[in-house]
């Protein structure tokens, strides 16, 4: 096997792990978006229960299901923030933004006190509604209808496909990164200046 034959193989299988990747997270958006959506239910549920300590367990399995899902969007939507992975792969061209939405979710929950406060559980479920969007709308009509050669759909889905739409594509990958960039130093610094803080004494 010669050299190019090994960077051919290396470049399929690149290809492979990133189109699985992408494909993975339109589940995982809708499984995140179908938990965030059920809290109402999940709460109601939690009265059913005769003893205490299963109404917890059913509670704290839903609240680190439904964030892991969450967390995992985030990491998976990394491969968007690599502009030769944006510029070589059939990828939805808002899924960097759809990855900010997430990773901004995840900072609400950080810095607020989560389901307790009404208020920013609501922004949270706006969020990640956002970035579903951001996501599946580019995936389902633009990713998946590309190979429609003679479609009348076809110039639509390739402006809706990184490949296909570079001077667009490239830009939003900047974007993207920099906004998640941002959020990560808010994340940082809020943590610093939580470790700062004196221990209340009695």
């Amino acid at each position: 096997m010669n050299a190019d034959q090994v960077s051919g193989l290396f470049g399929a299988g690149e290809a492979f792990v990133e189109g699985t990747i992408a494909a993975a997270l339109v589940i995982l958006w809708i499984l995140t978006v179908a938990l965030h959506v059920a809290r109402p239910y999940m709460a109601k549920t939690t009265g059913k229960f005769t003893l205490r300590l299963g109404a917890d367990l059913w509670w704290i399995i839903y609240v680190g299901l439904r964030d892991i899902m969450l967390l995992q969007v985030f990491l998976g939507s990394f491969i968007f923030f690599y502009p030769d992975v944006v510029l070589h792969q059939n990828l939805p061209i808002t899924g960097g933004l759809a990855a900010v939405c997430a990773f901004a979710a995840l900072l609400i929950k950080l810095m607020t006190k989560g389901d307790a406060d009404l208020k920013w559980m609501r922004a949270q479920i706006v969020l990640v509604g956002i970035g579903a969007a951001l996501y599946l709308t580019p995936y389902l009509f633009g990713v998946q209808a590309v190979g429609l050669s003679g479609s009348r759909l076809l110039p639509l889905a390739q402006s809706l496909t990184t490949s296909s739409n570079l001077a667009l594509a490239l830009p939003l990958c900047y974007i993207s990164a920099a906004l998640t960039g941002l959020l990560g130093i808010v994340a940082v610094a809020y943590n610093f200046r939580l470790s700062m803080r004196q221990p209340k004494t009695a």
